[in-house]
Parts: structure tokens; sequence; C-alpha cells
């Protein structure tokens, strides 16, 4: 009590009210409260992504995955082989890629980690500007027919690695691909993206 009553006198003579700091006080102790929240959901991600990471990468777990889509292939009688095939080719593409995924990279690129509780809304701001305007840099280029070539030739080209099914792939691309390209430009034109990928807020 005697201290408080010296600190109110204190506060009294620089003409400063108490109430003031009393709401400084809580506001820090808000942002304290944040902070620690913060850390806690970026120690979590940390921590299941890399036991993820771990589990994903172990033997018996990469042959059950692939137990499960060779399985899976069976359903595709005419293309069993071909698909066998695929499975065995990307399986330890995509092992060699979970493999290079650091946690702490994972969870700040998910905003689960951020370091600076108090800008993070500008950081937030920022990137949905830089969001929006890449979609838009998308739409632009999807709207090119020159863009809209080099992507099928990129699709063609992707055809040669399935090598004795190169030409069937061509023919999918041919088909399917200016259908493909189509269908993207509308959903990124009636879509928010930016949303769905958490640089925005909804109401952005």
């Amino acid at each position: 009590m005697v201290v408080r009553s010296l600190n109110d006198c204190s506060l009294k003579i620089h003409g400063i009210p108490s109430s003031a700091v009393q709401i400084n006080q809580g506001q820090d102790a808000k942002v304290v409260d944040k902070v620690a929240r913060n850390d806690n959901v970026c120690t979590l991600c940390e921590e299941f992504a890399t036991e993820s990471i771990d589990f994903l990468l172990q033997n018996h777990t990469r042959t059950e995955i692939v137990d499960m889509l060779h399985e899976s292939c069976s359903s595709v009688s005419s293309f069993e082989k071909q698909c066998i095939r695929l499975v065995d080719y990307y399986v330890p593409l995509f092992s060699t890629e979970i493999s290079s995924i650091q946690p702490e990279v994972f969870c700040q690129e998910v905003n689960l980690c951020q370091k600076v509780a108090l800008i993070s809304s500008q950081i937030r701001e920022e990137s949905c500007g830089m969001c929006h305007r890449a979609v838009s840099e998308v739409l632009f280029k999807l709207k090119d027919p020159d863009t809209q070539l080099e992507i099928i030739e990129l699709l063609l080209k992707g055809c040669n690695s399935v090598q004795n099914y190169a030409n069937k792939c061509k023919r999918i691309v041919f088909e399917y691909g200016p259908l493909i390209l189509a269908n993207l430009e509308k959903f990124l034109e009636t879509t928010d993206v930016c949303s769905i990928l958490h640089a925005c807020n909804g109401a952005e």
C-alpha cells in the first residue's frame, strides 16, 4: 500500500494519470501473452514438421506408401504396368523433396512462426498486396497466346521423361492442355486465391 501510494504521488507530480499506466500495462501484458502463444504454436509446428519428415523418410513408411500405390495401380488393369513404373520412378523423387524441407523455413512459410508480433499485421498487408499483384501477373500471362504456347511446349517436353508412353502423354497434352489453361484462368478470376493461401484476410 505504501509503495502504491508513493507511485501514485509520483505520477501526479509528473501529471500522468495512474489509469493510463494501468492501461499500458494491460496492453503490454496482451502483447507478451500474444508473443508467448505465437512461440508455443511455432515450437509445436517445428516439432510436428520434424517428426512428420522423419516418419515419411523411414524405410518401412516408404515401403507402405509404394505398396499402397501399387495396389491402386491394379484398379487400372490396362495401364497397370505403366502405373507401377511411374510409382517406382516418382516415389524416390518425392522422398528427396521431403528430405530437403527445413522445419523452421516451412513453419515460417505457413505463417505459424512470426518472430516479431508487433509488425505481423504489416507483414500480412505487404504479403497480401504482393499476392494480388502476382495473381494479376499470372492472369495477364495466361491470356497471352505466346505464354500458353510456352506452357504447352514445357508439358510436351515433360512427356519425354515417360519414355515408352511419350506419344500418349503428348496426345493428352494437346487434347486437354488448352482446356486446363482456360479453366485455370477462370479459376483465378473467380476465386480469392490469396485468402485461400492465407496471404490475405478474407475481407481484403
